[in-house]
């Protein structure tokens, strides 16, 4: 699909879409007077009417402040902005991304193999990973002197890190079938305070780096890199070309620099300009994955998510799930004023979900101009922030219960734990702390909504024991916590982003901020160095690289 066919898709701000926003504006002043709790009096079948299930994900909006008219009046805004089309676009390869004149094809990296015969290279790359993966987790790969590896380390930033950081620890549970699997670190902090302590732990000989970059440019990776470089090369100061041939892993999308560099070309693993670096863990990005729960684990969590993409492009909009979670997002933002979100997962192995999803929608979304190139004068994102449900009880919810302002809240849980047969740890004590974890989550989403009318306090409780309620929120449960349940939920939450921006009428594959921050900090240098380069500077920055280096003098 051409950048002239996008010019054709319905504008974003015509007659239609502008009649469909004001009739929103006029239901959100009706909404305003709405209490949630007297929503479900009004309403026993309330949870029937507003809540879906799809790729083994039950969605819940009934505690959302929203109403079955509600969700009929934001489908007609969707249709006014075209997003049929939009999706046709994206699934067949249109510029979406069109600052940059790409498609965004992340959704081809979990397509099932062709049967046709013909040559695929995803398959290709995939097939290459298994090759990788066997030998590690075989015991085949060996470092220069002949050892085994048991420590990998996965050098990255940003989507590079935080996806295959977010599954491998969500999925540690699922072990592979085949051999034993090495221990997986991550590394992103680009001041050295990751991977020095972890350095001096790891025993050289039996340690394999995995250098994660699309670009094979990217400052804070390489420097991190490097230091592995010098680490191994100082191990064994003789075996230098033995170093980077028995050490070193490159994932990128540029294999002349992974070459450059000198990553041994057996040892690359490529993925394309088409996929973004947030969603790229589908990719060998996603090789720590692969080396946590096995190629099998990792081709379950691409069919999972494989299935949210179908879903998505087939299923009726009152009953699409992503298209439903992105419009009840846009209703809290733009329609209720709620500009803050709060991701809660209830369960443990989900601890860098927030983070993850941090990225994925504030990157993508976090945008002040629309495809015209004009300044949007409304909200484009929310602030999205979390923590592991029962930690976040003893730390901003507080704020939530009794707090001054609103803020939406995504609670995500697990509806059965599914501990795997042979761990160690005892089935029956786990599984009752996983009801009691599950208790505390839906007691918090009932509070938040519903407030002292949950509780049937009296009329004499004093102020400050009170609950207002009426915080909207929505839950989220997984049949099971699995690689395949997991690929539906990351999927769910990439195209929910992609409703949300076509919804505001922004490019949400572009990251030109961080780009361009990239580009400044690199300059600084200089700066820090000698000086040099200052003149040019704010009194601010000048005055505190001048502090900088009289400290390190």
């Amino acid at each position: 699909m051409t950048t002239s066919t996008l010019q054709n898709l319905p504008p974003h701000d015509d007659e239609a879409t502008r009649a469909a926003d004001q009739a929103l504006r006029d239901h959100a002043g009706q909404a305003g007077e709405w209490h949630l709790a007297d929503l479900f009096a009004d309403d026993p079948n309330r949870f029937d009417t507003l809540s879906l299930h799809a790729g083994g994900v039950l969605a819940d909006f009934s505690k959302q402040r929203l109403t079955a008219e509600t969700l009929e009046k934001l489908r007609a805004l969707a249709g006014a902005r075209g997003l049929d089309a939009w999706i046709r676009c994206l699934f067949e390869g249109g510029e979406v991304n069109w600052t940059e004149g790409r498609a965004a094809m992340h959704w081809r990296l979990r397509q099932p193999a062709r049967d046709d015969g013909e040559q695929d290279p995803v398959q290709a790359q995939l097939l290459r990973m298994e090759r990788i993966v066997k030998r590690i987790l075989s015991g085949q790969w060996r470092g220069c002197e002949g050892d085994a590896i048991t420590d990998v380390v996965n050098v990255g930033v940003g989507g590079s890190d935080l996806g295959p950081l977010m599954a491998s620890v969500a999925l540690h549970e699922n072990q592979p079938p085949e051999g034993r699997r090495p221990r997986v670190h991550f590394v992103s902090s680009m001041d050295g305070s990751q991977i020095a302590p972890l350095l001096d732990e790891l025993n050289p000989a039996t340690t394999l780096i995995v250098v994660s970059s699309k670009s094979f440019t990217t400052v804070d990776t390489l420097s991190n890199a490097a230091t592995a470089r010098y680490w191994l090369e100082k191990a064994f100061p003789d075996r230098n070309g033995a170093v980077l041939r028995c050490h070193f892993v490159g994932i990128s999308a540029k294999p002349e620099r992974m070459s450059e560099w000198g990553i041994h070309g057996d040892n690359q693993l490529l993925f394309w300009d088409w996929v973004g670096g947030r969603y790229s863990l589908w990719s060998a990005i996603g090789l720590p994955i692969a080396l946590t729960i096995g190629m099998d684990g990792f081709r379950e969590l691409l069919a999972g998510a494989n299935e949210m993409d179908r879903h998505f492009q087939d299923a009726p909009w009152e009953r699409n799930l992503p298209v439903l979670l992105g419009l009840v997002d846009v209703w809290n933002l733009n329609f209720l004023n709620i500009t803050a979100r709060a991701v809660l997962p209830y369960d443990g192995r989900l601890k860098h979900w927030p983070s993850y999803v941090e990225q994925l929608e504030m990157e993508s979304n976090g945008k002040s101009v629309d495809r015209d190139g004009q300044l949007v004068d409304y909200h484009t994102c929310p602030v999205i922030w979390g923590e592991v449900g029962p930690n976040a009880q003893h730390a901003f919810y507080q704020l939530l219960h009794q707090g001054t302002r609103p803020v939406a809240c995504e609670f995500i849980a697990a509806a059965r734990h599914g501990r795997r047969q042979g761990s160690s740890a005892e089935l029956q004590p786990l599984e009752e702390q996983h009801i009691l974890t599950l208790a505390n989550c839906l007691a918090q989403s009932r509070l938040l909504a519903l407030g002292d009318r949950a509780l049937a306090e009296d009329d004499d409780t004093p102020t400050y024991k009170r609950y207002r309620g009426n915080q909207p929120s929505t839950t989220l449960l997984l049949d099971e916590l699995t690689p395949r349940h997991l690929g539906a939920l990351v999927a769910l939450y990439e195209h929910k982003v992609f409703v949300q921006a076509v919804l505001w009428g922004i490019n949400p594959f572009d990251q030109w901020g961080v780009e361009m921050g990239k580009k400044i900090a690199t300059d600084m240098i200089q700066v820090l160095g000698n000086g040099d380069g200052g003149d040019g500077l704010d009194a601010s920055t000048r005055a505190l690289a001048r502090y900088v280096r009289e400290r390190q003098a």
